[in-house]
């Protein structure tokens, strides 16, 4: 198995270390009949996208049922108009009530499998490989988010094997539908808000910043989807005899879509900052320590230069700054060869990522009111809204966040930062509105694991260490 110590050059202990000492020592030693338990969650092909594999999610919901009681939760099976949900308690004692509780979420449903002819083995048939970066589980969810998910339970398992309590109080959430829209989710939040309600919530459904370094995500960025048709003449027109004289829609729709964006790449709609923070010293420091190469993120997609505000980071602009972006356009003749026509209608889709406290709703306004005033006489202009959301952005100033990041930097060789996300992880926006949590994101994936691909993977190392950052997680949070 791959080594799990220490660094020696760790500059702390994170509060608890002397109780997680031996819960680690423990997860050591039982690592492989781990290992065998995520094997058989593993070779439930419990597919949420396709009604033929119902049963599989049934079944794989109350796998985790019967594993997590017993371990002595209270766990129950919660049926939905989709597939089911799992909650699930303590065990409790009267020293764990008195502690701060945890929500721990994860999902147990996966992405299908297609193409099945690029596996290169059974996707339901999971085993250990040995790569050239070390062994590797393969398997459909190994990554999303089956091993991910056991890393939590697999810590819990351990605390009570060793102490017989955990050291706060813990309640599983697990849903079946996260991979196809979680249809069922927010109905069934509302409606057993009082069950899920805690001190903070934990998803292990994120990344590593590298293989080296672990990060705490706690700024995820809200979305605004906007599609919008400029419609001109009836029909499409012949440019000979119509060109220069009849307006051309998508030459209105091309010069409002440039003016989205400034000359220093800020976006121009009116307000669109308002509610744009500036980022705490202290995390600018963590992300500068990173080390991130932008040249070296651009040039594995053929680019050299950040092409966003001028003056931010590469990061900055990944993380923690808003975006306007054209996803798509389309207008006219777009077939092979060439048609010399001016078209009747030109529409394009634009998406904007929201940070701080950016209100989608004035966003989608302002992207309208800005397209309207481009709009010539001869000309209309209808919009479709598409998806929208506020960004989420943690309390770090609260002690868990802190505690947490210095259990994970006594793990890992290189210290835990604070880390933002481009993009959104709606649970956790659910947590905070349904529930009024804040969310706290640790991961333990890689970029290389291929999700939602064939030959999905997840690293023994992940796995292994991300139990044992569990157990100092949870060490640390119990001081608090």
């Amino acid at each position: 198995m791959s080594s799990t110590k220490t660094p020696a050059t760790a500059p702390h202990a994170a509060p608890g270390a002397d109780k997680a000492a031996p819960v680690l020592a423990h997860v050591d030693a039982t690592l492989d009949a781990a290992l065998a338990r995520l094997m058989d969650l593993l070779r439930v092909p419990s597919i949420s996208t396709d009604p033929a594999y119902a049963e599989d999610c049934a079944r794989a919901a109350d796998w985790l049922r019967e594993d997590l009681a017993g371990m002595g939760f209270e766990a129950a099976i919660h049926a939905t108009p989709g597939h089911p949900m799992v909650l699930a308690h303590g065990p409790d004692t009267p020293e764990s009530q008195d502690r701060p509780h945890v929500l721990f979420y994860g999902h147990y449903d996966v992405q299908p499998v297609d193409p099945l002819d690029l596996w290169a083995r059974d996707p339901f048939d999971p085993q250990v490989e040995d790569t050239p970066a070390g062994k590797v589980i393969r398997g459909r969810g190994a990554a999303d988010d089956k091993g991910q998910l056991m890393t939590f339970v697999e810590a819990c398992r351990a605390w009570v094997a060793v102490h017989g309590a955990l050291p706060v109080k813990v309640s599983l959430f697990f849903e079946g539908e996260e991979e196809s829209g979680s249809p069922s989710l927010v109905p069934w939040m509302k409606d057993n808000a009082e069950k899920l309600r805690a001190d903070l919530a934990l998803i292990c459904d994120t990344g590593m910043f590298d293989p080296q370094t672990p990060g705490i995500t706690t700024m995820l960025r809200g979305l605004v989807g906007q599609e919008v048709t400029i419609t001109g003449p009836s029909k499409d027109l012949h440019s000979g005899m119509f060109g220069g004289a009849a307006m051309n829609p998508a030459r209105v729709l091309a010069r409002a879509l440039a003016d989205l964006h400034d000359d220093q790449g800020r976006v121009t709609l009116a307000g669109f900052y308002d509610g744009v923070p500036d980022l705490p010293q202290e995390i600018l420091a963590q992300w500068d320590a990173l080390g991130f190469d932008h040249t070296q993120f651009l040039g594995e997609v053929g680019l050299k230069h950040p092409a966003g505000e001028a003056g931010r980071s590469a990061l900055e602009m990944i993380w923690s700054r808003p975006t306007c972006e054209i996803n798509g356009m389309i207008s006219g003749y777009t077939g092979a060869g060439f048609k010399t026509v001016l078209p009747s209608r030109a529409s394009a889709k634009v998406s904007f990522r929201l940070v701080g406290s950016q209100d989608p709703q004035a966003v989608a306004a302002a992207f309208q009111a800005h397209m309207r005033a481009r709009v010539p006489a001869d000309c209309t202009v209808e919009f479709k809204d598409h998806s929208s959301g506020p960004a989420s952005v943690m309390a770090t100033e609260d002690p868990a966040f802190e505690a947490a990041r210095l259990a994970l930097s006594d793990e890992w060789p290189r210290p835990a930062a604070f880390i933002g996300c481009g993009g959104s992880i709606p649970i956790a926006g659910y947590f905070k509105t349904i529930l009024g949590m804040d969310s706290m994101l640790i991961g333990f994936g890689r970029d290389d694991d291929q999700i939602h691909s064939p030959n999905e993977k997840y690293d023994l190392e992940s796995f292994h260490k991300g139990i044992r950052s569990w157990v100092r997680i949870l060490a640390a949070l119990g001081q608090g």
